[in-house]
C-alpha cells in the first residue's frame, strides 16, 4: 500500500493506493501547528472510516510547501508507519529537466502537477492550479518544465475585498453567478471574482501560447476547477486527481532506488 500526500498552506490531499488503485483520498484543512500523534489519529481515522488499516511498512511520499510541518511529516512517517518517507524536491528521479534559473525555489507541487500532466498529454501542457495560489505551469512537447505564473488564489482575493472594503461582506465562492451584470452586493462580488478568474486565466494561457508558438493542452485542477473551469475558454478538462497520480509516479520512478539500498 502507498500513501501519498500533498502538504499545501491552506488544504492537504492525502490518497492511498494499492497497485494501481486509487482506494481512496481525502482533503483535509493543513495545520501547522499538529503534532506528530494528532496528525497520526486523523489518518488513523479517516483509515477506519473507509474500512482502511493505515499500517507499519506503508510506503509514503509527500511533496510539501510548509515548511513548519516537515518535522512532524517525517515524525509521523517513523512512528506510525515505520518507514521514511519519499520527499518531492532535490536529489528525487522525477524524470522531467527542470529550465528553471534555480530549481530549488519551485514549489513540489508544482512539478508533481507537471509530471502527471505531462504522462497524459505526451506533449505540451499548461497545469492550471486553483489552489491558495493560482499557478500556472508550462511543460514543453519535449516533457521539460519551462516554468510558469504565480496569481493571487480565487480565496486570497476574496478575503483581501473583505478585509479592505469595509462595507462588502465576507462571502463565499461556491455557485456561479445568475448574470454578469449583477442586482445585488454578493451577487456582484461573486460575479467579479468568477469572471476575473475566467479572464486571468484564459488571458495568462493566451499569452504562454504565444511566447511557445505552440497550443498545449490545458489541465485544470484544485479546489475551485470546476468552478471556473467551466466559464474558460482554454482549459481543455479539470482532473482533481493530477497531484495524487503525479506522487505515485514520482513514487513508481524512485522506489527501485530505494528497494536496493
Amino acid at each position: 500500500m502507498l500513501l501519498v500526500m500533498d502538504v499545501g498552506n491552506t488544504n492537504t490531499v492525502i490518497g492511498v493506493y494499492q497497485g494501481e488503485n486509487l482506494l481512496s483520498d481525502w482533503r483535509i484543512r493543513t495545520e501547522k501547528d499538529a503534532t506528530i500523534d494528532e496528525l497520526g489519529i486523523l489518518l488513523r481515522n479517516l483509515f477506519e472510516a473507509q474500512g482502511l488499516t493505515l499500517e507499519a511498512g506503508t510506503d509514503l511520499i509527500i511533496s510539501c510547501v510548509v515548511p513548519p510541518m516537515v518535522n512532524t511529516l517525517d515524525g509521523f512517517s517513523q512512528r506510525y508507519l515505520q518507514v521514511k518517507p519519499f520527499w518531492v524536491g532535490p536529489g528525487i528521479k522525477t524524470g522531467m529537466p527542470i529550465h528553471y534559473d534555480n530549481p530549488r525555489e519551485v514549489g513540489a507541487d508544482r512539478i508533481v502537477n507537471a509530471v502527471a500532466a505531462f504522462e497524459q498529454v505526451h506533449g505540451s501542457v499548461v497545469v492550471v492550479d486553483f489552489g491558495t495560489a493560482t499557478t500556472f505551469d508550462v511543460v514543453s512537447r519535449l516533457g521539460e518544465y519551462l516554468g510558469g505564473v504565480i496569481a493571487p488564489g480565487v480565496m486570497i482575493s476574496c478575503e483581501a475585498l473583505f478585509l479592505k472594503a469595509s462595507k462588502l461582506p465576507r462571502v463565499e465562492i461556491f455557485v456561479k453567478p445568475k448574470s454578469i451584470i449583477a442586482k445585488d452586493t454578493i451577487s456582484s462580488m461573486n460575479a467579479g471574482i468568477i469572471y476575473g478568474y475566467v479572464g486571468l486565466v484564459d488571458g495568462i494561457v493566451s499569452r504562454i501560447r504565444e511566447a511557445l508558438k505552440d497550443r498545449p493542452k490545458v489541465i485544470a485542477t484544485g479546489g475551485l476547477a470546476c468552478l471556473i473551469a467551466s466559464e474558460t475558454k482554454s482549459i481543455d478538462w479539470v482532473d482533481d486527481y493530477l497531484t495524487l497520480k503525479g506522487l505515485k509516479i514520482i513514487y513508481e520512478r524512485n522506489r527501485p532506488r530505494r528497494e536496493g539500498k
